[in-house]
């Protein structure tokens, strides 16, 4: 049954198959086949995140490909590890679809997870997770990291006088996502993954791929932790919402310059870059006589502003060519 469900299989057969597709990790001591996992923590501390992609809320199957969602769940994960200073070390997955769903849609997926790995963070295992039903599909990651012996880089590092800088881009996802609601959503005028695939293809293709499957700067976690950084984040929810995080976690002012923004978000809207979401990109403070490579992990790296005092008695602000820039992005429960 080259085709089968998951109903027709069984749990069994489907982690027969799954299984070997996953990467082993440089840390792991005991993989996937037992009651728990065991990853070597050889710091003593190690990081620890998590999220979970609901099928309707964060993806659409007439959009997404399998392996898509099995490349964006490391990629918007292991980010946030990165973020922290720390080396992503190892994942667990825990999937609940419906029981309809075919085994090559699961093998699809390990793929993706595979690829995802050996291009943004090699070493990295999937060591561990669950499967289960449900109505719809529910993609649950928890992904952890090794510090190596650095301390934790916070958002509350920020200091005035550091510089603001930002690795990769912003405003693509967001865009990428509006063409799909545009054009990928009336099944009566094409089929919907029909035009997701025609979108992909054609010349809104980058932005696309950084909604359905982004490359997220990983490795420059690290080489940010190493350089100094006194602050960072992973831009998830649109800058101007995220920035605000770092300047209240710090008392401090975060002033931003519109032309360095624009200049970070080729091909999208100055309103995409700052309150659109999903980004997935590195935002940083560093000292001020720090000067970063041009690129890290394959991705650009610009300076977009500097950090600020407050006023007596100010919570922390974000400002845009001076003027007071609100704290607006992606809230799940202001969505829609």
């Amino acid at each position: 049954m080259d085709d089968a469900t998951l109903h027709e299989v069984g749990e069994l057969e489907a982690l027969r198959r799954f299984l070997p597709l996953l990467p082993a990790g440089d840390a792991t001591e005991l993989g996937p086949g037992d009651d728990a996992a065991v990853v070597a923590a050889p710091d003593g501390r190690f990081v620890v995140t998590t999220d979970t992609m609901l099928e309707g809320a964060d993806f659409r199957l007439g959009w997404s490909r399998w392996h898509d969602l099995g490349w964006k769940a490391v990629a918007t994960n292991l980010i946030d590890v990165a973020a922290m200073g720390a080396r992503p070390t190892s994942l667990v997955v825990a999937l609940a679809v419906p029981p309809s769903t075919r085994v090559s849609a699961l093998e699809e997926l390990a793929r993706g997870l595979a690829d995802a790995v050996a291009m943004m963070a090699p070493g990295v295992g999937v060591v561990g997770g669950d499967l289960g039903t449900a109505r719809h599909a529910v993609v649950a990651v928890t992904a952890f990291g090794d510090l190596e012996g650095r301390a934790a880089v916070l958002r509350s590092g920020a200091t005035v006088g550091d510089a603001v800088w930002l690795v990769g881009a912003l405003g693509l996802a967001a865009t990428g996502l509006r063409h799909l609601f545009v054009e990928a959503v009336d099944e009566a005028a094409e089929p919907v993954r029909e035009a997701a695939e025609r979108l992909r293809a054609g010349v809104h293709g980058a932005s696309i791929g950084a909604q359905l499957a982004p490359v997220t700067p990983i490795a420059a976690g690290t080489m940010l932790a190493d350089l100094g950084a006194t602050a960072m984040l992973d831009v998830s929810d649109g800058l101007a919402l995220d920035a605000a995080r770092v300047a209240r976690a710090s008392g401090v002012r975060i002033a931003l310059q519109s032309a360095a923004v624009t200049a970070a978000s080729p091909g999208a809207a100055l309103a995409a870059a700052l309150h659109g979401g999903e980004d997935h990109a590195l935002l940083v403070t560093l000292p001020a006589h720090v000067e970063p490579p041009a690129q890290l992990a394959g991705h650009p790296v610009r300076r977009i502003g500097v950090v600020e005092a407050t006023m007596e008695g100010e919570p922390g602000t974000v400002t845009l060519d001076g003027e007071p820039l609100e704290a607006r992005g992606w809230d799940p429960y202001r969505a829609g």
